[in-house]
């Protein structure tokens, strides 16, 4: 490709002076030029690679996250719509997530989100947790009060020394050794 344009080029120019000479004589004597801009200067700057990778970056994910959810929200608004208001059955309870209007409030509320009888539970374990913690406080600063006024030894670090998995253990292999041992041969 560089070799025909230089050609042309050339061949174009000596065409214009002469009027006779060929390509092939004008790619002889004719040395190639450059036909470049008046200002001859390459601003330095910083890269800006790093904006245009975030560009691509973000414009890939807008079209495969945003397209798709954008496009079923209007099928959803089109084809389902909102809900209407209708009587309750006779011995049915509704579900939480029935008393949403929209489909999708409905399908968060459902899968993503508490219900409020599960926000007041949790609630109530957080207050009796709490609660039992402030009880077991006050008993530890009683103990240590009773502790200071009597001058007593804090008996609340002892801890109680059992060996019972050891003599399991001993249990176990002695009877081992007896079913081994006395097998009749």
């Amino acid at each position: 490709m560089a070799a025909w344009s230089r050609l042309c080029c050339g061949a174009g120019q000596i065409l214009l002076r002469n009027g006779t000479i060929s390509a092939c004589q004008a790619a002889k004597n004719e040395p190639f030029k450059r036909f470049m801009s008046e200002h001859r200067l390459f601003p330095l700057g910083p890269s800006r690679w790093n904006w245009h990778k975030f560009k691509d970056y973000f414009h890939m994910y807008v079209c495969l996250t945003g397209i798709p959810i954008a496009i079923s929200i209007f099928l959803i608004n089109i084809f389902i719509g909102p809900a209407q208001l209708a009587p309750i059955p006779e011995g049915y309870v509704p579900k939480h997530w029935e008393y949403e209007r929209h489909p999708i409030t409905r399908f968060f509320a459902r899968y993503l989100l508490t219900s409020e009888q599960q926000e007041y539970e949790k609630n109530l374990h957080f207050l009796w947790a709490e609660q039992e913690r402030r009880k077991l406080r006050m008993l530890e600063t009683q103990v240590n009060e009773l502790i200071q006024n009597r001058v007593d030894y804090q008996h609340q670090y002892y801890l109680p020394y059992t060996n019972a998995k050891y003599v399991r253990k001993s249990a176990q292999i002695e009877k081992d050794d007896d079913e081994l041992y006395s097998s009749p041969d």
